[in-house]
């Protein structure tokens, strides 16, 4: 077999073009890195996608979660809501019952107090009433006989009217305490009255043997005795009347009105005590604060002089009592020039140089195995096993390097290198 050879194609010589190979292998190289890191940015953006969508469903549960974790609180706090509602409308209820019991019983107290002052008032009543029937009975014929005689029969009415007298200025008594009026006329009547029918009765008694002695002494005491429980009827019913208290109120209210006086003056007391207190207070304070002032003042005075001769010139213009720190400060401005009390125009540039050498110290490169050069020199990308080698492909001969393609160095990298080769020269 014959082999054919091509002596020209369009007209030249056939040749090897290793340019147009690497081209050709470069723009499969490139179309195949371009179409892997399509497929890694789609790769990756699926997993984004997943990612995201793992998230918001994440999300969603979580907030699901809570949504019904709200809704349960919710729902719990209006159970506690009605339950709290319904406790206090039991509590105001029995509230409500207990108030109605307490009224109820105490309108039953006071009406059975009421009930039981209307009953000893009425057997007080009937009981003074029937002592001086009772004294009546017996005074009456102890004055007939007294006063009986044949030839004078009409002295036999003098009973009558010595005990009918009495009796009539009793229900004067009554009449004025109904009507509010002075009481004190009728019962001096009543006494007066009872006395003579009494003094009549005793007389009677010693001088009459018929009488007797016995029975003129009983009857000088019912002439008494009656007309006296009548009359301390009637001065308890005025007194009720008048509204004027008893001697148990009035033992009650003086006892009272002891402990409210007691109580006020334990008050005032106290409360003088408290004054005291604050008043000492307030001078150990006072105290205090003029030590703390004069203290303040002599060591101003004696290690700012300058600065305290402004100071007291501004206090005396201002006429304040001493120099306040509204007072130092300004002096402090005018003698030193600055704002800040404690600092001179010496601290400021002092401190800003020590600023400025240490922002020098923190900027300037390093010198040495981790100066900054070393920055300059980053990790090499690792590339993916699978990507072919294509100085392999081109005979070994690199891609050519264009200006530009190479990242300019760091300008402190640049001066760390121009320290770093005076150094060396330094040192050759």
């Amino acid at each position: 077999m014959t082999a054919t050879s091509i002596e020209k194609v369009n007209g030249h010589a056939p040749g090897f073009d290793a340019v147009a190979l690497a081209k050709a292998e470069a723009i499969r190289t490139e179309a195949a890195a371009k179409a892997e890191a399509a497929r890694i940015e789609a790769a990756g953006k699926a997993d984004a996608e997943r990612t995201l969508a793992a998230e918001q469903a994440e999300k969603d549960r979580i907030a699901n979660e809570r949504a019904a974790m709200r809704l349960e609180k919710e729902k719990a706090d209006h159970k506690a809501y009605l339950a709290k509602k319904a406790a206090e409308a039991a509590k105001s209820q029995a509230d409500k019952e207990k108030a109605e019991k307490a009224d109820a019983d105490q309108e039953a107290a006071e009406a059975q107090l009421l009930a039981e002052q209307e009953r000893s008032e009425r057997w007080w009543k009937w009981g003074a009433r029937g002592i001086y029937a009772v004294g009546l009975i017996i005074a009456a014929p102890v004055q007939f006989m007294h006063f009986w005689d044949r030839e004078r029969p009409f002295l036999i009415a003098a009973p009558a009217l010595l005990e009918g007298l009495a009796l009539v200025l009793a229900f004067g008594a009554a009449w004025a305490v109904a009507h509010r009026r002075d009481v004190a006329p009728y019962r001096v009547g009543i006494m007066i009255s009872a006395a003579i029918a009494a003094a009549i009765n005793l007389h009677g008694g010693m001088t009459k043997p018929e009488i007797g002695f016995n029975a003129g002494l009983i009857g000088a005491i019912a002439s008494l005795g009656g007309p006296i429980v009548l009359m301390a009827y009637e001065h308890g019913i005025a007194q009720k009347a008048d509204g004027i208290p008893s001697w148990r109120e009035r033992r009650a209210a003086e006892r009272k009105a002891a402990e409210e006086k007691k109580a006020r003056e334990k008050a005032q007391r106290d409360k003088r005590d408290a004054e005291h207190a604050a008043t000492a207070a307030k001078q150990l304070a006072e105290a205090r604060t003029k030590d703390e002032q004069q203290r303040r003042d002599g060591d101003r005075k004696k290690h700012h002089p300058d600065v305290w001769e402004v100071a007291d010139a501004l206090r005396s213009a201002r006429g304040s009592q001493f120099v306040t720190e509204q007072i130092w400060a300004e002096a402090w401005l005018l003698v030193t020039g600055c704002k800040t009390v404690g600092l001179t125009l010496e601290m400021e540039a002092q401190a800003r140089a020590q600023r400025a050498r240490a922002k020098s110290a923190t900027e300037v490169p390093i010198i040495g195995d981790f100066s900054l050069v070393d920055s300059q020199k980053g990790p090499r990308a690792k590339k993916d096993p699978n990507t072919p080698d294509g100085r392999r492909n081109n005979g070994g001969t690199p891609p050519v390097r264009r200006p530009g393609q190479t990242i300019p160095n760091h300008p402190l990298a640049r001066a760390q290198a121009r320290v770093e080769q005076t150094t060396e020269k330094d040192s050759q």
